[in-house]
Formats: structure tokens, C-alpha cells, sequence
């Protein structure tokens, strides 16, 4: 029998140039009917978003899902605030490591899992400095020329 996978809706694939990242988590979303129909067509972008601690409880800014389009006059915000749902020690091991100097929460991908629930994959993250991202671009580079030289010899 084949087994399930998970449905990713949306990826921050800037994060990871912009960011060391660290521990990540899984976190459950606060959602409204209309804001899972619209995941469910794949309509959400998390380039701008983030998440934040605040009273002991974790959320997500930022993110734009957009509004449904079959949905009538109680259709949803599509940047509201979220609520993430995580357990009470990942909570408490979070505000720890954000309290540190330059630690954030950097949302990674938004996705379904098998059995049909929306799911924000979290990571701590550290802001890189420029010459950090001028390091990664020309490991790329360097990487990319390399593959393309031994592709031109086979």
C-alpha cells in the first residue's frame, strides 16, 4: 500500500539565504473555513511573514492567504494575525532561545498533512550578515560552474 505525504501549499525559500537556521518545529494553524478552502488551492505566500511571542502564546504575521473566491460577504483578512498551535514546552523553549540576542522565528513552509490538517513548519533563525549571503552566492556559483564543466566532459 502506498503510503500518504504531505501537500506543501507554500515554501519561504528566501528564508534560508537570509537566515542561519537552527531547531525547527511544527506548529498547527488557527484557521477559518474560507482560509483552508483558499490553502487547499494552493493561494498562500509566506515571503514576508514571521512570528512572534506574546503572552505565552505564538503567532504568525505576515502571511498572505488570499481570499476565497467562491466564498460570500464573510470571507476572511487575507494578512490577519494567526494563532500557532504548539505544545507548552515548545512555547517555553522558544521564548528562551528568542530572548537570546538575534534569534527569530522564521516560518519555513506551509503544508497539509496526510490525514488533511494545515501545518506551519517554524525554525529558529539568526540573521546573516551581508558577507555571509556574498559567501553563499559564490558557493553557488562555484557549484553551479563545476556541475556544467563535468556535464560538458561526459
Amino acid at each position: 500500500m502506498a503510503e500518504r505525504q504531505s501537500r506543501q501549499v507554500a515554501e519561504n525559500r528566501r528564508a534560508r539565504f537570509d537566515y542561519h537556521l537552527g531547531q525547527r518545529y511544527e506548529a498547527g494553524l488557527a484557521l477559518t473555513g474560507t482560509e483552508v478552502k483558499s490553502l487547499r488551492q494552493g493561494r498562500a505566500q509566506l515571503q514576508e511573514a514571521y512570528a512572534i511571542l506574546k503572552d505565552g502564546e505564538a503567532f504568525l504575521l505576515g502571511a498572505h492567504i488570499a481570499p476565497y473566491d467562491r466564498a460570500t460577504s464573510f470571507n476572511h483578512d487575507p494578512t490577519r494575525t494567526r494563532k500557532l498551535l504548539l505544545h507548552r514546552r515548545e512555547l517555553r523553549d522558544l521564548a528562551v532561545a528568542v530572548g537570546r540576542q538575534g534569534m527569530t522565528l522564521v516560518p519555513l513552509r506551509l503544508y497539509f498533512t496526510p490525514s488533511g490538517l494545515a501545518k506551519l513548519e517554524l525554525a529558529l533563525g539568526q540573521g546573516k550578515k551581508a558577507y555571509d549571503k556574498r559567501r553563499a552566492i559564490a558557493e553557488r556559483d562555484a557549484e553551479r560552474s563545476i556541475r556544467r564543466a563535468l556535464k560538458r566532459r561526459r
